[in-house]
């Protein structure tokens, strides 16, 4: 992606003056620009996702960088990130090249309906924090409503565009609203690929789950269904999710 000098300029002048910045154990996330900020949903994805075998990665939808980031801090795998938003491609860009595996880590500025249709790669890894909330109002925001409203990105068009990217033995990885189980499991089918394994978050102990996290694949293989709870009360967190996101959390 060409991103002119001067727009970097800006974006981390500004960034820095106003010290929007996640920082993590290994990298620092500059969250200003995206629609879509760093949030639980990221970074639950990006640890739970399994990259120990990864050669090719694609994050889509990436926002800011940060599930892309993570991946590539546990692996030695070249990452591209498909991002429709010009800011928050330019965002993602400048959080790239300031970390460590600036060279393994590409922004591509275009939308993913366009990518899947003229993409010649294969991603054994394909990881996406999709748009949501199709029922929800959309917000006063374009950007923050294409960001999180299935009406720029529907989950029958992500998955359809992950079948055509996503190699033999690959896998893919998304989080998605608990609510949207049975469509996701039907287009997952539709699609000629399989549930490989069901990961559904509570936020507390006595909560019902109000996200699932993914793995499909183009192989058949026995489904697995778990739970995963964030907090047992307010910022007292599970020994389980400490354990998945330590490696990221100055902290954990």
């Amino acid at each position: 992606m060409n991103v002119a000098s001067d727009v970097h300029s800006t974006i981390l002048n500004g960034l820095m003056a106003r010290e929007k910045v996640f920082r993590f154990k290994q990298f620092s996330v500059h969250n200003e620009l995206s629609a879509m900020k760093v949030g639980t949903d990221g970074v639950l994805l990006g640890a739970w996702t399994d990259v120990s075998e990864s050669c090719r990665i694609l994050d889509i939808g990436t926002g800011t960088g940060l599930i892309a980031l993570m991946a590539a801090q546990r692996c030695r795998a070249k990452i591209d990130a498909v991002e429709i938003d010009d800011l928050a491609a330019s965002e993602a860009d400048v959080n790239f090249k300031s970390s460590p595996w600036k060279e393994r880590l590409t922004v591509i500025n275009e939308d993913f309906i366009s990518y899947a249709e003229k993409c010649r790669e294969r991603y054994d890894t394909i990881i996406s924090n999709p748009p949501f909330f199709v029922r929800s109002l959309e917000c006063p925001d374009d950007k923050r409503t294409a960001a999180r409203h299935t009406g720029s990105l529907s989950f029958e068009q992500l998955i359809t565009g992950i079948s055509k990217l996503l190699a033999d033995d690959g896998n893919a990885y998304l989080i998605t609203p608990n609510d949207a189980e049975n469509a996701i499991d039907e287009i997952v089918a539709a699609n000629s690929m399989h549930v490989i394994n069901k990961t559904f978050v509570c936020p507390t102990v006595n909560s019902s789950p109000k996200r699932i996290l993914w793995k499909i694949s183009k192989s058949k293989g026995k489904l697995m269904i778990d739970e995963l709870v964030i907090e047992i009360e307010r910022h007292v967190y599970t020994d389980e999710y400490i354990k998945l996101t330590r490696d990221y959390y100055l902290n954990m």
